[in-house]
């Protein structure tokens, strides 16, 4: 792996579907050069790319995809993290394999109600078992969706234990106080909120940008919020922001954001999602549609 600190903003990729619910290469590889194109970089195979609907071989065929067809590694942060400690390992290992700037790793999510110990094990494991000093490895704190909170005290010992390979997390509690507590407790961590809404705050006790769902339809004004949010600009492209965020957050986000690409690229295509997921009603898609022309969006580019 490239070894620099990630900032700016990332997008947990989207991933486009053919007919059959197999994934759809080519337009995965197009979305992503377009998101690189606006100043982004690329965190596939997290929550909003529907990772956990994914296969292990499949996860590995489009992150091979997008690395031959020659786009910049050293913006890639793969989601490795599964229930399954070897497939974990496996995915990580990949990834590392493949020259990738940082993994981003869920905690294994089924069994709830562990212990600190239990949970450092996992990650003590993956980190061990991969073996390789060029891992960099992201923390995936989403306690309402994995039911695992990770707790400062595992963060802790997990930075004494693994310093220079625990270099992060993407922090998606939602919760400002905990937000402001990691930032507090270790400076220089590579912090990452998981809305683009919490930029301008974060940013200034030292967060390094954002891994966001919008990211996906909103790139330049999120990469340039992350870049500039203390010029004098900042509160202009932050409000920019949180008007395209508010009006998405509003409905189911994975769903929202493909009707937006399938609206705004007219492609159908990209309104395909995998079961147990649902395309928006009817009603549900006109009112994201007339909310978002409402705040004046447009896709750019």
């Amino acid at each position: 792996m490239v070894d620099q600190a990630l900032t700016g903003a990332f997008a947990p990729v989207v991933t486009p579907f053919h007919a059959d619910l197999t994934p759809d290469a080519p337009r995965f590889l197009a979305h992503c050069e377009w998101l690189l194109s606006h100043g982004v970089g690329l965190a596939p195979f997290g929550t909003n790319s529907e990772a956990n609907s994914l296969g292990t071989q499949e996860r590995i065929g489009l992150l091979d995809h997008l690395i031959d067809a020659g786009l910049d590694t050293r913006r890639m942060l793969p989601g490795t993290g599964c229930c399954s400690l070897p497939e974990t390992v496996t995915l990580t290992r990949h990834a590392v394999e493949r020259g990738c700037a940082g993994v981003l790793m869920l905690p294994p999510f089924f069994y709830k109600g562990i212990t600190d110990d239990g949970l450092y094990s996992y990650y003590a494991r993956v980190i061990d078992a991969v073996a390789d000093a060029r891992l960099r490895l992201y923390l995936y704190h989403i306690p309402a969706l994995s039911g695992v909170p990770i707790t400062l005290p595992v963060i802790e010992r997990l930075i004494r234990d693994f310093p220079g390979i625990v270099v992060g997390i993407k922090d998606s509690s939602g919760d400002w106080q905990n937000l402001s507590a990691m930032l507090d407790a270790f400076p220089g961590f590579g912090i990452f909120p998981a809305s683009e809404s919490l930029v301008s705050r974060a940013s200034a006790k030292g967060a390094k940008g954002c891994i966001s769902a919008t990211v996906n339809i909103n790139p330049a004004v999120i990469g340039q919020l992350c870049r500039d949010w203390s010029a004098e600009n900042g509160p202009a492209l932050q409000a920019q922001a949180d008007a395209v965020r508010s009006v998405v957050q509003s409905f189911p986000m994975i769903p929202a954001l493909k009707a937006v690409l399938a609206s705004q690229r007219d492609d159908a295509a990209w309104a395909q999602l995998r079961p147990p997921l649902s395309k928006l009603s009817d009603a549900q898609h006109t009112a994201l549609h007339a909310q978002l022309a409402a705040c004046g969006f447009a896709l750019p580019g």
